[in-house]
């Protein structure tokens, strides 16, 4: 058996030294399931680094951060973050952005919770159907499975 054949499956056939090689005189490797350094570079995927940095700050309504927020304070400040400006309420944000399928949803879109036509709620899309949000008083901004079908979602532009 050669040293090749016990290389793990990201770098069979490129061989580890190629992938090196490539690395040092700036090329890229793309590995399945890790983003690339312009998809990391995005603002939506700015804006979910900064929510994620959040975790643990606690609910404060009417709060915009950096160290309290309420749900569309932690968007806000989010996407300023990421370079983008948004609206202050969740349904001023809804109506800021382009509205999209939950099929089409991204990591790092908004997901809107509403009543009828009521936007009540926001968080930033994580994948996996979870949310970085800022729940409510008492509570923390953490990562949380999306509870209903009652979702908008909407992605800056």
């Amino acid at each position: 058996m050669s040293a090749l054949n016990r290389v793990p499956s990201l770098m069979v056939r490129a061989g580890t030294a190629s992938a090196l090689t490539i690395a040092a005189v700036g090329g890229s490797v793309v590995i399945p399931g890790v983003a690339s350094d312009a998809a990391a570079a995005t603002p939506a995927t700015k804006a979910l680094q900064v929510a994620a940095s959040k975790k643990g700050s606690p609910y404060k309504w009417g709060a915009t951060g950096p160290g309290r927020f309420d749900c569309s304070g932690l968007t806000l400040y989010s996407y300023k973050k990421a370079g983008k400006k948004l609206p202050r309420t969740a349904a001023q944000q809804y109506n800021k952005t382009h509205h999209i399928s939950a099929k089409s949803r991204k990591a790092g879109d908004l997901v809107f919770f509403h009543s009828g036509s009521n936007v009540y709620h926001v968080g930033i899309y994580a994948g996996k159907g979870k949310i970085w949000h800022a729940p409510k008083t008492g509570d923390v901004v953490k990562l949380q499975k999306i509870w209903t079908k009652s979702v908008w979602y909407g992605r800056v532009s």
